[in-house]
């Protein structure tokens, strides 16, 4: 129990939402509210998962222990791709959204409970984040974002309630490793979650393996660019990632931030707000 008073008016709000769905990735944000909505609402929360190509098998198979672990109950709905977000259009989060929130909000009205929510925090807002849209028009509530928690005070509140995801690294699904505009392939998918899943097994934590068709562009985080810095690791690294599938592998300079993909988008929005 967490005696604080930004904490308590999470709980309060939580408990006004009466019973809810939370839809689940197994992320920082969407683990924490999880713990919290267990803590305010106790059997009247239900965790949803979603299982699409686009969602790495190993990020399915931690959001199913977490929740076990949390004692509460869940369910896991798959989501194909859909035709509007085929070729990647620069909406498709919200194409995505709309469709995959549509599918949860129908659980929730057959099952009885009162509201869908999901983790996103009020640092989300300053991103290009076309998925936002799709929430509000669903009615979706985000409670991390009406209390205002930053991402810093969910990771400190997570530490302080033992959640070992409280320093996981920030992860998105494989639909941002993918150009837009591009064609969306199962086998793209498979070579991308390979690849970063190699990259983490031998200690890249924060990392991206972006794919530019037989390309692979691997961002890893900025403090993590100097252990890069060897020959003999770098001809491993390319071996290995030419094994999931790609033909060249590059190294991203710049080293990896959050929607690399979206720069140019929010250097045009921010000249026409001008």
């Amino acid at each position: 129990m967490i005696n604080n008073e930004k904490y308590n008016g999470l709980i309060k709000y939580l408990k006004s939402l009466g019973k809810v769905v939370l839809a689940f990735s197994g992320g920082v944000d969407s683990t924490f509210l999880l713990r919290v909505a267990k803590e305010a609402l106790g059997d009247n929360v239900k965790a949803v998962t979603i299982l699409s190509p686009y969602i790495p098998k190993w990020e399915i198979a931690e959001a199913q222990e977490l929740v076990k672990e949390l004692g509460v109950q869940h369910e896991i709905i798959e989501a194909p791709i859909i035709d509007s977000i085929k070729f990647n259009p620069e909406d498709r989060c919200y194409l995505c959204k709309t469709a995959v929130f549509a599918m949860i909000l129908s659980i929730a009205k057959e099952q009885g409970y009162d509201y869908v929510i999901d983790g996103t925090n009020f640092d989300d807002i300053s991103d290009y984040r076309p998925g936002l849209k799709a929430l509000k028009e669903l009615e979706v509530k985000s409670p991390l974002l009406e209390c205002k928690f930053t991402k810093a005070e969910i990771r400190a509140f997570s530490k302080e309630l033992g959640l070992n995801t409280w320093d996981k690294p920030p992860y998105a699904c494989l639909l941002t490793r993918i150009p837009y505009g591009n064609e969306l392939k199962v086998e793209d998918f498979e070579k991308i979650e390979n690849a970063e899943k190699y990259m983490m097994s031998i200690g890249f934590r924060a990392v991206r393996v972006r794919c530019h068709g037989n390309l692979a562009r691997v961002e890893v985080a900025r403090q993590d660019r100097s252990k890069l810095f060897n020959e003999e690791l770098l001809d491993t690294i390319s071996e290995n990632i030419k094994e999931c599938g790609f033909k060249y592998v590059t190294l991203d300079l710049q080293g990896y931030r959050v929607g690399s993909f979206n720069e140019n988008i929010m250097k045009n929005l921010n000249e026409q707000n001008k």
